[in-house]
């Protein structure tokens, strides 16, 4: 492509059509990357090939999966041009054809995701010289990598299961910054409000009388008070859901610690976590949750788990009004008519149930499991939360005011 005709292509029209491309070869383009893309190709106008190639992948490309999805589309997008080899090289392929060297540049040694490091100028420190040989220090395969992904953002879209142990503790930091809140209600009780608004408090209007002879001079008004829902978390920990356990546990924690929530775990029973994830250090709190749970990693028991959940603590208060929020995979050794018995009840105590499902990201997901079945019909949302990204769905749903009502037909699936 000429470098006249990069200059005449409109960013915003760029942005959206590449991230398009590239939502629908599965590598997971946004609204928002298309947002940073124009804003990037409008401070770097790309003026040759490879710098809208680099421009490109830096706002787009956020692991090295997503490397040869994002090659294959940009050259459908953009079409086979004649400089293919500068860009085979710019991509570190390794047979890629040398091109003329251009003066300023100086080429780093073929690798994946290596880039053309600039040659410093007159004014800027000299670059290292490479270690001389027989020195007994090896040099680094490439002597400057200048576009690499941000580990956190690989947090951000990767999976929970996917995670290493270090990652894992680099998530319980994100997740720990959560804050849900759950959606508002009026209370009993009231508060003296101005005039215009509320209705007249005949009780306070009649206090305030006694101090002028019963004459009521001055008219009380009053409104109810607006306080959160109570937020319930009940999470499987059983051993299909052995890979999102300790992330979903966190999310307890977080959510204890700043809406107050009660947290229960099951699997073949019920064990209430709320005492032990209330302890401000996370990692001791995990540690107690753990240990107060002795079916971790058993079988499920659906059915009984919420059975126990509505005899010992929802019909006494806790799930009467509330936000039910319900972290498991649906596979259970339970009757399915059993779980839809239970979920019935719960429907009849709770303001909003949600279901969060990991396996509902997977590509072509059905909700085909016996338990999972015959509870989404009792659900307001479903949505995976697999991903830290997804846990803001999770959130949106949890503040959501509407509720579905037990007589009606259609749930809202997120």
């Amino acid at each position: 492509m000429a470098e006249t005709a990069l200059r005449r292509l409109e960013p915003a029209e760029l942005a959206a059509a590449l991230v398009a491309a590239l939502h629908r070869a599965g590598a997971g383009g946004s609204p928002e990357r298309a947002v940073w893309l124009a804003q990037a190709l409008r401070l770097v106008p790309p003026t040759t090939r490879a710098s809208l190639y680099w421009t490109c992948r830096i706002v787009l490309v956020s692991g090295k999966d997503q490397l040869p999805v994002f090659d294959a589309v940009f050259a459908a997008v953009f079409g086979e041009y004649d400089d293919d080899a500068e860009l085979m090289g710019a991509r570190g392929e390794k047979n890629a054809p040398q091109p003329a060297q251009r003066p300023g540049i100086r080429r780093t040694p073929a690798g994946e995701g290596a880039a053309p490091a600039v040659q410093p100028g007159p004014a800027a420190p000299p670059a290292p010289a490479p270690p001389a040989a027989g020195s007994g220090v090896e040099g680094p395969d490439r002597e400057a990598i200048l576009l690499t992904a941000s580990a956190e953002e690989r947090l951000h879209t990767t999976s929970f299961a996917e995670l290493t142990e270090d990652e894992q503790a680099q998530l319980r930091l994100l997740i720990g910054r959560l804050r849900l809140a759950a959606p508002v209600r009026q209370s009993r009780r009231t508060r003296p409000t101005a005039r215009t608004a509320g209705r007249l408090d005949l009780r306070r209007t009649a206090r305030a009388a006694r101090r002028t002879g019963s004459d009521p001079v001055r008219l009380v008004f009053a409104r109810r008070r607006r306080q959160p829902r109570r937020l319930v978390m009940l999470c499987d920990v059983s051993g299909s859901m052995e890979a999102f356990t300790r992330a979903y546990l966190t999310v307890l924690q977080a959510a204890v610690a700043s809406a107050k929530a009660e947290a229960f775990v099951f699997a073949t029973r019920l064990t209430r976590l709320t005492r032990q994830l209330a302890m401000h250090d996370p990692d001791q709190a995990l540690a107690r949750a753990a240990a107060g749970a002795e079916d971790w990693s058993g079988g499920t028991r659906l059915a009984d788990g919420l059975r126990s959940f509505i005899d010992a603590h929802g019909r006494r208060g806790t799930a009467r009004g509330a936000v039910v929020v319900i972290f498991s995979d649906g596979w259970a050794q339970d009757d399915p008519a059993d779980v839809a018995a239970q979920m019935a009840r719960l429907r009849r105590l709770a303001f909003r149930i949600i279901w969060v499902n990991p396996r509902k990201a997977a590509p072509g997901y059905q909700p085909l499991a016996g338990g999972m079945a015959a509870a989404l019909p009792f659900c307001d949302a479903f949505v995976s939360g697999h991903s830290y990204d997804a846990l803001a769905e999770l959130a949106s749903a949890i503040r959501s005011g509407a509720a579905a009502g037990p007589a009606t037909a259609t749930r809202r699936i997120l």
